[in-house]
């Protein structure tokens, strides 16, 4: 008996740790591949592509409770900038096996004590048909500079064969998207006083022109509304749990 409440204890603990990876989007490269974007919570991404996996800011302590150790592991992992809900050490000790690559900006670096530091417009190849590039993330709104200052965060975009994500990590809309181009998926933020409001998010969006957009790391922004702004604009807007 004692062994069978062992057994349902693990399987419900791993049903708990699993059941929030529930909400998965597919997309194909040019070559028929799959890319698989799982959304967990917040500003958590998963993505599977030809048996890698990669991990954008996995965090543990932001709710709802995420146990990784029931996840996949990951061959990399990106995190944006030292913030609780964006770098988070139990996390990455979780997922990361010795093959595990994580990228990082130079405080989360100092913090890890191991990984490949990017700064702001290095590029780097990740793997076969795979490269990232860092780019700027900050503040810009009188007062909120403190938060995210110019040229100490990253934001990624990973080229996986011809398909082209943005991450943007915790930013308001700079003047650098501009320079952002053919993105095929896109995922901004939106919480003021930390990153964008709708209005700024859409602005954001109508600058890079993503085919789909997700907004994330929303909190209780009223996220609907960037979907109506965005109405006929022809971005595909998709909402998923990253409150």
């Amino acid at each position: 008996m004692k062994r069978l409440s062992f057994v349902i204890m693990a399987l419900c603990l791993a049903l708990t740790g699993m059941a929030q990876r529930q909400e998965t989007d597919v997309f194909k490269t040019a070559s028929g591949k799959s890319v698989k974007i799982t959304c967990i919570k917040h500003a958590s991404i998963m993505m599977e592509y030809d048996g890698k996996v990669f991990y954008f800011d996995p965090v543990t302590r932001v709710e709802p409770h995420t146990d990784f150790s029931s996840w996949p592991k990951a061959n990399f992992i990106f995190v944006t900038h030292e913030h609780f809900d964006h770098f988070d050490s139990m996390a990455l000790t979780m997922l990361r096996r010795n093959y595990t690559v994580v990228y990082c900006n130079n405080n989360v670096y100092s913090q890890w004590g191991s990984g490949y530091m990017m700064a702001n417009g290095d590029q780097t190849e990740v793997c076969d048909n795979v490269t990232v590039e860092a780019v700027p993330a900050y503040n810009t709104t009188p007062g909120h500079e403190k938060y995210h200052p110019k040229g100490r965060d990253n934001g990624y975009i990973l080229t996986i064969e011809d398909l082209r994500i943005y991450v943007a990590g915790d930013t308001e809309d700079i003047p650098e998207m501009a320079d952002i181009k053919d993105i095929d998926i896109a995922f901004l933020p939106c919480n003021q006083p930390y990153t964008m409001t709708p209005d700024q998010l859409v602005k954001a969006a109508k600058t890079i022109k993503p085919k789909v957009l997700f907004p994330y790391h929303y909190s209780d922004t009223p996220i609907r509304k960037v979907t109506m702004l965005l109405a006929g604009s022809g971005i595909d807007v998709r909402i998923r749990q990253y409150k």
